[in-house]
């Protein structure tokens, strides 16, 4: 069994209206997968359902993880085993520096790991940690005492992502549309991160509508989704093959 499985998972809005329509998919640690569609299909919502937002109904399947059904668990409950979801659009904490926020990630998941019982990072070795993640994917050191995301540019949000990722160590990281608004150079160095981060202790599902952070990350595993469904799968042959014909044939399949 893979560490994350969605099994028919069929996902709602509040008020019902079906956007993920019966999803299976499978993703191990050192394994990338890129889920790539159009504008609309419902990749996001995919993402917002593996994370547990709650504007999100799972109406029918389940997401296991590690073996465990994950389905009804809260997102602080699915973080705390190891799964991450970085933003199409970060949001704004003013008044939360970005050193506060990751500390205070951090022990609540150590918390969480030590049946509720305190466990909170040395400040040497956090400071030591964040300062190396930070150098490697080339983060102003000034940036570690700004107010999360207030006023940040798209590239530096999007950076603070991957620092996340970097710091809290997930087994599965969830990266949704995280190339949307980057020029090539934040591109290259985001991408550069996740490559990284990925290995024996780490699997990603890129989800994209776009091949051009594939031309950075390797994916292992390409799922082509349209109208809440995966229509068809394969290599990384598959995403060029999506950036030369688009998705009009698929989308014309299952109109």
């Amino acid at each position: 069994m893979a560490l994350l499985e969605l099994k028919n998972l069929h996902v709602a809005l509040e008020d019902g209206t079906e956007i993920v329509k019966g999803v299976d998919l499978a993703v191990d640690l050192n394994q990338v997968h890129a889920v790539m569609g159009p504008n609309g299909s419902g990749k996001s919502t995919l993402a917002y359902a593996l994370m547990g937002h709650p504007g999100y109904v799972i109406t029918e399947g389940q997401i296991f993880f590690d073996g465990e059904d994950v389905t009804e668990l809260a997102a602080d409950e699915r973080a705390q085993r190891g799964l991450f979801l970085a933003f199409q659009y970060p949001h704004a904490v003013p008044g939360v520096t970005v050193t506060s926020f990751l500390r205070s990630a951090i022990n609540a998941i150590r918390k969480a790991r030590a049946g509720g019982a305190d466990d909170p990072v040395p400040v040497p070795e956090f400071r030591q940690e964040i300062l190396a993640a930070m150098e490697r994917l080339r983060i102003p050191r000034e940036l570690a005492q700004r107010y999360l995301n207030d006023g940040f540019s798209g590239g530096e949000k999007k950076r603070v992502e991957i620092l996340q990722m970097a710091m809290l160590k997930p087994r599965i990281a969830v990266l949704d549309e995280t190339d949307s608004g980057l020029d090539i150079d934040a591109l290259r160095i985001i991408a550069d991160g996740v490559q990284e981060l990925v290995g024996p202790e780490m699997g990603a599902l890129v989800i994209t509508h776009y091949q051009r952070i594939l031309n950075h990350i390797e994916p292992d595993f390409v799922h082509v989704f349209v109208d809440g469904r995966i229509v068809e799968e394969g290599g990384p042959e598959l995403a060029h093959k999506l950036e030369a014909e688009g998705y009009k044939a698929y989308e014309e399949a299952v109109a």
